[in-house]
């Protein structure tokens, strides 16, 4: 990458459509960072998402972007970033930022410069936010024709809330997200209901770090990764407890780690889901890419917002389009 190159980092908000809960809170807007990297002629835009669950803020990811400057300025390029930084928002904001400015450079797409197959529009899950049993039926209801949704549990009465979406949505598939939220005696007790009605899978029903458990017990309704899979280093401990894994790139630390996780992942025999923070159309155009022939996917932060960026990404209900490149890529 040759010198000179600027950048930009601002915070910019995002109103959600009504209320988004989930079990550690609710919020009724996105607070997300922009990276921006111009050479002058061209110019490449990344976004992330701070996670407080992984010790990140937006003050802290800004500041670990512009820590960065002096480095793009003498030459950092996006295979450098990757020893430059962490895994994490901050290295993701910027590495899709490489990805766009270098696909605008060679007026091709990213997915050729990525050496991946032409893309086709995806289906994504619609994620129900975590309220009452009959709320959460009415939001069911309401997107019975979605033909998956994914429920935010990890509370003491999980089963009536899927028993309430069930009913509220008869014929979707539904994918639960606990949280962190249960030990292993509620995942034995509730797990062979909810495959009885109909749930494919579970994402993180045991706590980072306190989920060998898994390994002993027999997993009836499978179990994916999310908070205990980062990035490929993480799939070494991963075996035996988990069948598939969460691929999100504001954890990865971008696309490029997503993408070789992923092969990674596939090799080592996980299902994949590629999965989001609660962000706009321009953090999920990377993540579509990823997500191309995924068992799961979960990009559906765009229809939980009241507003988007420019040249927003496309959903026909639950079909995700190919992203603009005027986007992003």
């Amino acid at each position: 990458m040759a010198n000179g190159l600027r950048l930009t980092v601002v915070e910019d908000i995002f109103p959600v459509a009504g209320t988004f809960t989930i079990s550690r809170g609710s919020r009724t807007e996105i607070r997300v960072v922009a990276a921006t990297l111009s050479d002058g002629i061209h110019t490449g835009r990344g976004e992330c998402v701070p996670y407080a669950r992984y010790g990140e803020t937006v003050d802290g990811v800004m500041e670990a972007i512009l820590g960065a400057a002096n480095d793009l300025s003498d030459g950092l390029d996006r295979q450098g970033l990757q020893d430059r930084l962490p895994p994490g928002a901050a290295r993701n904001a910027l590495d899709c930022a490489f990805w766009d400015l270098e696909a605008k450079r060679a007026g091709k797409p990213v997915w050729q410069l990525a050496g991946l197959t032409a893309p086709k529009p995806i289906e994504t899950a619609f994620t129900l936010s975590l309220g009452t049993p009959e709320s959460m039926r009415d939001a069911a209801a309401k997107n019975a024709e979605r033909p998956l949704l994914k429920v935010k549990l990890g509370t003491d009465d999980d089963l009536g809330r899927i028993e309430a979406v069930r009913a509220g949505a008869p014929n979707s598939r539904i994918i639960v997200d606990a949280n962190e939220g249960w030990t292993v005696e509620q995942y034995l007790a509730l797990a062979p209901t909810l495959v009885r009605l109909g749930v494919a899978l579970v994402e993180q029903p045991l706590p980072a770090g306190k989920d060998d458990a898994l390994r002993e017990i027999e997993r009836v309704l499978p179990v994916c990764a999310d908070e205990s899979c980062h990035d490929r280093a993480s799939l070494s401990h991963l075996k035996g407890k988990y069948d598939a894994i969460n691929i999100k790139l504001d954890k990865t630390g971008g696309l490029t780690e997503a993408l070789l996780m992923r092969d990674a992942a596939v090799a080592e025999g996980f299902d994949i889901m590629v999965g989001c923070m609660l962000g706009t159309s321009l953090a999920m155009a990377p993540a579509f890419f990823v997500a191309q022939g995924a068992a799961f996917a979960d990009l559906d932060g765009p229809l939980l917002l009241a507003a988007d960026r420019d040249a927003p990404i496309r959903y026909e209900g639950s079909t995700m389009q190919v992203p603009d490149p005027a986007l992003w890529g």
